[in-house]
């Protein structure tokens, strides 16, 4: 049976302790994060990680499809309005999470320092010395002797439930795809070279499975908006062409 070995990064504590050290090792406003740049040092986090047969928690997985679903909310041409007609912020959500995380983070970092000011202090009595002096005082026979068989049954009871949460313990694994926006925006751009102009589904019909599509769509979207390529509408339902923008 393959075992699975999980190590727990003390530097890290969870997602949210990461995202937080990117900001403060970049200086970012925490009100104004660039989400590309944070989402390629997580995701780049994971993969070293996996690379080490490191097992990742399912809040690192989860954080890291939040970040690539406000990236690429970000990137679409149009977006989102509230009620009064204000463009809803996509990172919102995240930044009030990240500023709560922070303000918990800091509030355990001082009871931390008064539970080692508070350990620092001698209590009436000597708990521990107290209870070497029992033990000493107890031999191992009259602990024997003094042993009962619903004490036995009720160990044994524990140890099954121990067994049986181990047995049926739940691990995650993550699989790294061989994509990247980078190398999907570099094919796209090929398609297009010498192209007049090309169909948006002959794109996406190139690719091998679902994964790669979603790389390719997320690369169109950023050379949207980096003015790489030029989008028009054409006729028909849902049927537009990309090429290249030459006057960039």
């Amino acid at each position: 049976m393959e075992k699975v070995f999980e190590i727990k990064l003390p530097q890290f504590e969870g997602p949210f302790d990461l995202l937080l050290f990117f900001i403060e090792r970049d200086e970012i406003d925490i009100h104004n994060i660039p989400i590309s740049n944070i989402t390629n040092d997580f995701l780049d986090y994971m993969h070293r990680m996996t690379s080490l047969n490191i097992e990742l928690a399912s809040e690192f997985i989860l954080v890291a499809a939040t970040l690539m679903r406000i990236k690429a909310k970000m990137l679409l041409p149009r977006p989102e309005m509230d009620e009064q007609g204000n463009e809803i912020d996509p990172r919102k959500d995240l930044v009030e999470r990240l500023l709560l995380y922070k303000q918990y983070k800091e509030s355990c970092e001082e009871l931390k320092v008064m539970e080692d000011d508070r350990g620092m202090k001698t209590t009436r009595g000597n708990i521990q010395k107290e209870l070497a002096t029992i033990a000493m005082e107890n031999s191992h026979a009259e602990e024997l002797m003094n042993l009962t068989l619903y004490q036995l049954l009720n160990s044994f009871n524990k140890v099954l439930k121990r067994f049986d949460a181990e047995k049926n313990k739940v691990f995650h694994h993550v699989v790294q795809y061989p994509y990247t926006i980078a190398e999907q925006k570099s094919k796209v751009k090929d398609m297009l070279r010498g192209q007049e102009k090309l169909a948006f589904t002959e794109i996406i019909f190139s690719c091998e499975n679902k994964v790669q599509a979603i790389f390719t769509f997320l690369g169109v979207l950023e050379m949207l908006q980096e003015q790489i390529i030029r989008i028009t509408l054409g006729m028909g339902y849902n049927n537009f062409w990309l090429s290249e923008n030459t006057s960039s």
